[in-house]
């Protein structure tokens, strides 16, 4: 697949690497001065230094909700400005009725790959609380767009002239189709770049760590009590199959999201667009992000239903339950370290307590099944929301899509950071694992085929109740003999099936 978007995007904290913008364009734009432009509605000032035009600045006044923190994510903008890339060049050719000039298709898309490089980020200031369709997010997208064609055409910026931003821009388009076709190309790009590769981070370091314990015999629990025996290798290779069938229901959901809703224009007819559009388009955005995208193969589903990404936030969900008991079993295992089971020594990363000189904590743990609360909490607001697609439209579309892309976002990092300072420094406590394990009682269930459950439960319940040994408890029940004992509770002989 293509590094088709900013890098910032996929490696928190770091900076696009594309620049086809020189200094002096940067600067021109940073000297636009304030300006009207109008909408349907009528006239507004544009504030300086704004690519965006009058159906942005409507929307900045209609939905002060949240501020910062609630931006329409970038993922979401750079998938619109890939759409109205390849677009404007299917519109340009005359196969298809040259309805857009090659200039203008060029400047659009030169536009489109400044936006995409993460070049003009600031010209979205939408918030994710606006209209269901994203409408206002697609006009933002259109209008940075033609404002900056504009400019690149020798233009004035303001003027829709010789680029408007839905006469051109959105040729052959609607938000209602071009919205939750950014939705899907988002979720997959940030999945593939940013999910999948900390899940494998994680995967990778449990697996290596079922191998170094292999040998290491300890007791098992079930209900948080004495259980018999297991290898600690063992352990962590359910932990590491956890996270493999997560990742496989993660990477099977995405079939859902490769179905596009482009060509369905307002209610899923395609009006508007001509014959072979839908596929066309569909085609073009998979050869150039290099995934198998397809047109959906009913756009009235695709536009009035997100059911797909109800999918693919249940597989989150259920990562997020695997996740939790993972991170939870590990601080449990390395709690202490002189009072808890300390069966593991968690790497110290930094100090526990403000007032506690020295104490230490499971930070990695704590902020794993965090994260596991808050996908839990993503699935309940996209669950709901793929419930709200009445008639021919889904009205929750961007709340559903910052949720999902969230989960996304926060399961590749969480997986990662906890792989890299959690799993790969566990080592264990073998003096504590040796004692635990040779003084449970549920040793006994060993003897269960020499002298039956009934007798061996009589002597775990007396050697508990008088504090005895389990093997003089064995010796004194006269069930058998302290030789048999030694040669019948061995717990290296208990982590697998017997021989035959």
């Amino acid at each position: 697949m293509k590094q088709i978007f900013a890098p910032s995007t996929f490696k928190p904290g770091a900076s696009p690497t594309v620049r086809s913008q020189d200094d002096n364009v940067a600067n021109l734009i940073a000297s636009l001065p304030s300006r009207l432009e109008s909408d349907t509605f009528g006239t507004l000032s544009i504030p300086p230094s704004s690519l965006w035009g009058a159906q942005t600045q409507r929307s900045l006044q209609n939905f002060p909700i949240g501020g910062r923190e609630a931006k329409m994510p970038l993922e979401v903008v750079y998938s619109m400005a890939l759409i109205k890339k390849v677009c404007a060049e299917y519109w340009s050719e005359d196969e298809n009725g040259a309805k857009l000039s090659k200039e203008k298709a060029e400047a659009i898309g030169k536009a489109a790959e400044e936006v995409m490089a993460g070049l003009h980020d600031d010209q979205f200031p939408l918030v994710i609380y606006q209209t269901g369709s994203g409408t206002q997010t697609n006009m933002n997208v259109n209008e940075v767009l033609s404002n900056r064609a504009i400019m690149l055409l020798g233009g004035q910026v303001g003027s829709k002239a010789p680029v408007h931003p839905n006469d051109d821009c959105n040729l052959g388009q609607s938000s209602n189709d071009s919205f939750p076709t950014a939705m899907h190309i988002a979720c997959v790009v940030t999945i593939l770049n940013r999910t999948i590769p900390g899940l494998n981070q994680l995967l990778q370091a449990l697996k290596e760590k079922a191998k170094e314990f292999e040998t290491i015999v300890k007791i098992g629990r079930t209900h948080c009590q004495d259980a018999t025996p297991l290898t600690l290798g063992q352990e962590f290779s359910g932990y590491a199959q956890q996270v493999e069938y997560g990742i496989d229901r993660i990477q099977r959901s995405l079939a859902s999201l490769y179905r596009l809703a482009l060509g369905g224009t307002a209610v899923g007819t395609g009006l508007n667009t001509t014959e072979g559009y839908a596929v066309a388009i569909a085609q073009r955005i998979a050869d150039y992000t290099g995934l198998p995208f397809t047109s959906a193969p009913n756009l009235f589903e695709a536009l009035a239903a997100h059911d797909s990404l109800v999918e693919v936030s249940g597989a989150f969900n259920t990562l997020a339950a695997s996740l939790n008991k993972i991170a939870n079993d590990v601080r449990l295992l390395g709690s202490g370290p002189r009072c808890g089971l300390g069966e593991l020594s968690l790497p110290p990363n930094e100090p526990g307590s403000s007032i506690m000189p020295g104490k230490v904590n499971p930070t990695q743990c704590e902020a794993l099944t965090m994260v596991c609360a808050q996908v839990m909490g993503n699935h309940v607001s996209i669950s709901v929301g793929g419930m709200q697609g009445q008639f021919e439209l889904n009205v929750f579309k961007p709340v559903m899509v910052a949720n999902l892309l969230d989960s996304a976002r926060l399961i590749g990092d969480a997986s990662a950071s906890f792989a890299q300072r959690c799993v790969i420094g566990i080592t264990p406590n073998l003096e504590n694992i040796h004692k635990l394990l040779h003084g449970s009682l549920m040793l006994v269930t060993a003897l269960n085929p020499y002298i039956g459950y009934d007798k061996a439960s009589k002597i775990a319940k007396s050697a508990h109740e008088r504090g005895l040994t389990l093997r003089e408890a064995a010796v004194e029940s006269g069930f058998l003999t302290g030789e048999e004992f030694d040669k019948w509770i061995i717990p290296e002989d208990m982590i697998g099936p017997s021989k035959k």
